[in-house]
């Protein structure tokens, strides 16, 4: 009988604790319910933040892409170099306010960096970042190097080889997530399936351009990373362009908002060509082994232009049909950030059409190069301003409108 009312007290205890926990089961729901409401709804530029993606680096690269395209024309005029810095300089503050507002998201969602890594559509496009470092190394060499001294031209040799080591662990750590999480289907494909491998495939690009002002020891030991590296991006590529192909075999062209992606493909054969073209006018003709032999340097010179050309039939196919699929559908087309490979890629195919034209001592060829510059302009400026008004009219950086969506 004297145990009873314990025995009571501990039922009574027992219900509770259940209440309590059914309380705050309640209180959590709640908060999860009023939290998805608020996300579903942003009523502040913090609150959008959460949705400012990786692709915003689309932005940063195709700028710094246009400040070395100004810096590669073979006519110019007075000011030419000014404008290029200028440009430069904008893409420089557009990298701090973009990387910025990306460090604010992960701060105030750290869980969302590990998330977006892995997420199938924004994960792809985290190497836009080091393609945006790509363009600020090669406007550093451009713009920097005339004005400043010896010490420019060696922290670019340092940050070369940091560039080389990290992008490709990041694109061998990057295909290994898609390799082994979600599984993605042949049906899903599209070109942004080659950015992963595209940052260290640029190290040709940077290598071309940074090579003229090395010493000859560091000078071939970069132009050899730089062919290796060139031809790795080169390679995966072509294995990619297999599945893309396919891809547009069975299931046909991708969505309307989708196809200016469609320009990444022209971007692998473009930049090949230049580096190699860009590279081989870098060989150090009085040093080691070309030194020893120096009948090499023409010929490879000679052969690097030649398959610079084979090469970039490939990147002009893909920019012919790209073009004609993005012309036929552009009354359906809303704006998506993807658009920025309307600029990019094909920073890579003009520059590579300026260079052949030059080893070709073609006029017209180098015209076609300047041509093509001024449209870009005019597209990039397009763009651009298409980007400002979906930022306002909550296009983009809003729930279910970014890259960060669920498929």
């Amino acid at each position: 009988m004297e145990m009873e009312p314990k025995r009571v007290a501990s039922h009574e205890g027992h219900v509770g604790r259940a209440t309590r926990l059914d309380l705050e089961i309640q209180d959590r729901q709640a908060y999860l319910k009023k939290r998805k409401s608020l996300n579903s709804n942003p009523t502040t530029f913090l609150e959008r933040l959460d949705h400012f993606t990786w692709a915003w680096y689309t932005l940063t690269m195709s700028t710094g892409g246009i400040a070395l395209l100004l810096s590669e024309q073979p006519h110019t005029f007075k000011g030419l170099e000014t404008i290029g810095k200028i440009v430069f300089i904008f893409d420089l503050v557009l990298f701090v306010l973009v990387t910025s507002a990306i460090v604010v998201r992960f701060v105030r969602t750290p869980s969302r960096l590990r998330a977006s890594l892995s997420h199938p559509t924004e994960g792809l496009f985290f190497p836009t970042f080091f393609l945006s470092i790509s363009t600020i190394l090669g406007g550093m060499q451009r713009y920097g190097v005339p004005s400043t001294g010896v010490w420019l031209t060696i922290a670019l040799r340092v940050l070369f080889w940091i560039y080389v080591v990290v992008t490709f662990l990041s694109s061998v750590f990057q295909y290994w997530v898609l390799f082994t999480g979600r599984q993605l289907t042949v049906q899903s494909m599209t070109p942004s399936w080659l950015l992963p491998i595209f940052p260290v495939m640029l190290c040709g690009t940077v290598a071309s351009l940074i090579s003229p002002t090395q010493p000859d020891d560091q000078r071939t030991a970069i132009l050899v990373a730089g062919v290796t590296f060139q031809g790795l991006g080169f390679w995966v590529a072509i294995l990619v362009y297999a599945i893309y192909i396919s891809r547009l075999m069975e299931s046909g062209l991708p969505g309307p908002n989708l196809r200016p992606g469609m320009f990444i493909s022209v971007g692998p054969p473009s930049f090949t060509a230049l580096a190699l073209i860009g590279m081989s006018k870098s060989v150090p003709a009085q040093y080691g082994y070309f030194g020893a032999h120096p009948e090499v340097v023409p010929m490879l010179q000679q052969l690097a232009l030649a398959f610079g050309i084979f090469i970039w039939s490939l990147s002009f196919w893909f920019f012919s049909v790209t073009l004609m699929s993005v012309v036929l559908t552009i009354p359906h087309m809303t704006f998506h950030l993807a658009w920025w490979a309307f600029v990019f890629p094909n920073v890579g195919f003009t520059i590579a059409i300026i260079q052949i034209g030059e080893g070709l001592q073609s006029n017209s060829i180098t015209w076609v190069g300047s041509i093509l510059t001024l449209v870009l302009i005019v597209v990039y400026l397009f763009v651009l301003a298409a980007h400002i008004r979906a930022v306002i009219t909550k296009e983009i950086m809003w729930p279910g409108k970014d890259e960060d969506k669920e498929e």
